[in-house]
Protein backbone atom coordinates (compact mmCIF):
# COMPACT_ATOMS: atom_id res chain seq x y z
CA UNK A 1 0.00 0.00 0.00
CA UNK A 2 1.15 3.65 -0.80
CA UNK A 3 1.02 6.41 1.77
CA UNK A 4 0.26 9.53 0.00
CA UNK A 5 2.51 12.74 1.15
CA UNK A 6 -0.14 14.40 3.49
CA UNK A 7 -0.77 10.86 5.36
CA UNK A 8 2.76 9.95 5.89
CA UNK A 9 3.68 13.52 7.07
CA UNK A 10 0.47 13.17 9.53
CA UNK A 11 1.53 9.81 10.89
CA UNK A 12 5.26 10.82 11.11
CA UNK A 13 3.94 13.53 13.80
CA UNK A 14 2.13 11.06 15.46
CA UNK A 15 4.68 9.40 15.84
CA UNK A 16 6.45 12.38 17.39
CA UNK A 17 4.17 13.64 19.55
CA UNK A 18 3.21 9.97 21.50
CA UNK A 19 7.14 9.74 21.86
CA UNK A 20 7.39 13.19 23.35
CA UNK A 21 5.14 11.87 25.69
CA UNK A 22 6.37 8.99 26.84
CA UNK A 23 9.37 10.95 27.46
CA UNK A 24 8.04 13.25 30.21
CA UNK A 25 9.43 12.62 33.51
CA UNK A 26 7.24 10.50 35.71
CA UNK A 27 6.52 12.46 39.07
CA UNK A 28 6.76 10.26 42.30
CA UNK A 29 4.82 11.42 45.23
CA UNK A 30 7.12 11.86 48.48
CA UNK A 31 5.44 10.69 51.31
CA UNK A 32 6.63 13.43 54.42
CA UNK A 33 9.25 12.39 56.85
CA UNK A 34 7.55 11.44 60.11
CA UNK A 35 9.17 13.76 62.42
CA UNK A 36 11.37 11.21 65.14
CA UNK A 37 11.53 12.17 68.56
CA UNK A 38 14.54 11.23 70.87
CA UNK A 39 14.79 12.00 74.59
CA UNK A 40 18.31 11.89 75.58
CA UNK A 41 19.22 11.98 79.47
CA UNK A 42 21.51 12.11 82.27
CA UNK A 43 19.87 11.10 85.80
CA UNK A 44 21.21 10.47 89.14
CA UNK A 45 20.36 7.57 91.02
CA UNK A 46 21.61 7.03 94.99
CA UNK A 47 21.74 9.72 97.38
CA UNK A 48 20.00 13.20 96.00
CA UNK A 49 19.83 16.20 97.34
CA UNK A 50 16.41 17.19 99.29
CA UNK A 51 15.35 13.63 98.65
CA UNK A 52 17.54 10.96 99.96
CA UNK A 53 18.66 7.85 98.46
CA UNK A 54 16.25 7.14 95.36
CA UNK A 55 16.26 4.55 92.63
CA UNK A 56 15.18 6.42 89.40
CA UNK A 57 16.40 9.82 88.89
CA UNK A 58 14.72 13.00 89.34
CA UNK A 59 15.57 13.91 85.68
CA UNK A 60 14.78 10.27 84.52
CA UNK A 61 10.92 10.23 86.31
CA UNK A 62 10.62 13.90 84.00
CA UNK A 63 12.36 12.34 80.80
CA UNK A 64 9.99 9.44 81.36
CA UNK A 65 6.61 11.70 81.32
CA UNK A 66 8.70 13.85 78.35
CA UNK A 67 8.94 10.58 76.19
CA UNK A 68 4.70 10.02 77.37
CA UNK A 69 3.32 12.67 75.75
CA UNK A 70 5.73 12.96 73.01
CA UNK A 71 5.78 9.17 72.30
CA UNK A 72 9.27 9.30 71.85
CA UNK A 73 12.52 7.29 72.35
CA UNK A 74 14.09 7.29 75.75
CA UNK A 75 17.53 6.71 75.89
CA UNK A 76 19.93 7.41 78.65
CA UNK A 77 23.52 8.82 78.92
CA UNK A 78 25.43 6.71 81.13
CA UNK A 79 29.16 7.06 82.38
CA UNK A 80 31.59 4.49 81.66
CA UNK A 81 32.70 4.91 85.48
CA UNK A 82 29.14 5.99 87.80
CA UNK A 83 29.66 9.08 90.17
CA UNK A 84 29.48 8.05 93.62
CA UNK A 85 26.71 7.24 95.31
CA UNK A 86 27.23 9.77 97.90
CA UNK A 87 25.78 13.38 97.59
CA UNK A 88 28.71 15.34 98.39
CA UNK A 89 31.39 12.94 97.02
CA UNK A 90 29.51 12.62 93.93
CA UNK A 91 29.74 16.83 93.68
CA UNK A 92 33.83 17.02 94.24
CA UNK A 93 33.88 14.55 91.28
CA UNK A 94 32.13 16.59 89.10
CA UNK A 95 33.13 20.02 90.51
CA UNK A 96 36.72 18.54 88.77
CA UNK A 97 35.50 17.95 85.77
CA UNK A 98 33.66 21.21 85.18
CA UNK A 99 37.13 22.32 86.20
CA UNK A 100 38.96 20.50 83.64
CA UNK A 101 36.42 20.54 80.90
CA UNK A 102 36.70 16.71 81.15
CA UNK A 103 34.64 14.84 79.07
CA UNK A 104 33.69 11.33 80.96
CA UNK A 105 33.41 8.06 79.00
CA UNK A 106 29.19 7.31 78.52
CA UNK A 107 27.91 3.67 77.67
CA UNK A 108 26.00 2.75 74.48
CA UNK A 109 25.17 4.69 71.27
CA UNK A 110 22.50 6.00 69.42
CA UNK A 111 22.73 3.89 66.31
CA UNK A 112 20.18 6.07 64.25
CA UNK A 113 21.11 9.05 65.46
CA UNK A 114 20.42 10.72 61.84
CA UNK A 115 17.25 9.92 62.23
CA UNK A 116 15.81 12.20 65.04
CA UNK A 117 14.70 16.16 64.04
CA UNK A 118 14.08 16.90 67.38
CA UNK A 119 15.97 15.67 70.93
CA UNK A 120 14.51 16.59 74.15
CA UNK A 121 17.85 16.61 76.30
CA UNK A 122 17.76 16.37 80.09
CA UNK A 123 20.04 16.87 83.22
CA UNK A 124 20.49 17.85 87.14
CA UNK A 125 21.94 21.15 86.96
CA UNK A 126 25.85 20.51 88.22
CA UNK A 127 27.98 23.34 89.74
CA UNK A 128 24.96 26.11 87.01
CA UNK A 129 25.27 23.60 84.07
CA UNK A 130 24.37 20.04 82.83
CA UNK A 131 26.71 17.27 84.17
CA UNK A 132 30.03 16.79 81.61
CA UNK A 133 28.69 13.31 80.53
CA UNK A 134 26.28 15.36 78.52
CA UNK A 135 28.41 17.02 76.30
CA UNK A 136 30.26 13.78 75.58
CA UNK A 137 27.43 12.36 74.15
CA UNK A 138 26.34 15.66 72.27
CA UNK A 139 29.99 15.50 71.06
CA UNK A 140 29.63 11.70 70.06
CA UNK A 141 27.18 12.68 67.20
CA UNK A 142 26.73 14.84 63.98
CA UNK A 143 23.89 17.28 65.34
CA UNK A 144 23.65 19.63 62.26
CA UNK A 145 20.06 20.93 61.74
CA UNK A 146 18.64 19.22 65.25
CA UNK A 147 16.09 20.98 67.28
CA UNK A 148 17.11 20.66 71.03
CA UNK A 149 15.20 21.31 73.56
CA UNK A 150 16.87 21.36 76.87
CA UNK A 151 14.89 20.29 80.75
CA UNK A 152 16.55 20.20 83.87
CA UNK A 153 15.67 19.29 87.42
CA UNK A 154 17.31 21.55 90.24
CA UNK A 155 16.83 22.84 93.74
CA UNK A 156 17.27 26.45 93.24
CA UNK A 157 19.23 27.24 89.90
CA UNK A 158 16.40 26.92 87.56
CA UNK A 159 18.57 26.11 84.43
CA UNK A 160 21.33 27.75 85.56
CA UNK A 161 23.59 28.86 82.42
CA UNK A 162 23.02 25.75 80.91
CA UNK A 163 20.95 26.85 77.77
CA UNK A 164 24.01 29.59 77.02
CA UNK A 165 26.53 26.75 76.78
CA UNK A 166 24.08 24.61 75.22
CA UNK A 167 24.19 26.96 72.59
CA UNK A 168 27.77 27.30 72.37
CA UNK A 169 28.56 23.56 72.08
CA UNK A 170 25.48 23.21 69.31
CA UNK A 171 26.36 26.39 66.97
CA UNK A 172 24.77 24.84 63.61
CA UNK A 173 21.81 23.19 65.69
CA UNK A 174 18.70 25.52 67.51
CA UNK A 175 18.57 25.41 71.17
CA UNK A 176 15.34 26.16 72.19
CA UNK A 177 14.09 27.54 75.89
CA UNK A 178 14.38 24.88 78.19
CA UNK A 179 12.00 23.75 80.90
CA UNK A 180 13.49 23.05 84.65
CA UNK A 181 11.68 21.60 87.67
CA UNK A 182 12.37 21.49 91.47
CA UNK A 183 14.37 17.38 91.77
CA UNK A 184 12.09 17.06 94.65
CA UNK A 185 8.80 17.71 93.11
CA UNK A 186 9.78 15.79 90.03
CA UNK A 187 10.47 12.73 92.52
CA UNK A 188 6.97 13.20 94.71
CA UNK A 189 4.48 15.62 92.48
CA UNK A 190 4.18 13.11 89.36
CA UNK A 191 0.75 15.32 88.39
CA UNK A 192 2.12 18.27 88.84
CA UNK A 193 5.29 17.00 86.30
CA UNK A 194 2.48 15.67 84.24
CA UNK A 195 0.77 19.26 84.01
CA UNK A 196 4.53 21.02 83.71
CA UNK A 197 5.36 18.94 80.58
CA UNK A 198 2.52 19.16 78.97
CA UNK A 199 2.18 23.05 79.25
CA UNK A 200 5.82 23.29 77.72
CA UNK A 201 5.10 20.87 75.14
CA UNK A 202 2.59 23.22 74.08
CA UNK A 203 4.25 26.73 74.02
Amino acid sequence: MKLTLPLFLSLCLFIACAKTQDAKPQVEKQESKPNKVLVAFFSKTGDNYGVGSIKIGNTHKVAQEIARQTNGTLFEIKPATPYPDAYKACTEVAQEEFRNNARPKIKGYVEDMEEYDTIYLGFPIWWGDAPMPVYTFLESYKMEGKQIYPFATHEGSVMGHSESALKKALPKSTVHKGMAIYGHTAQKDAKFVETTVRNWLKN
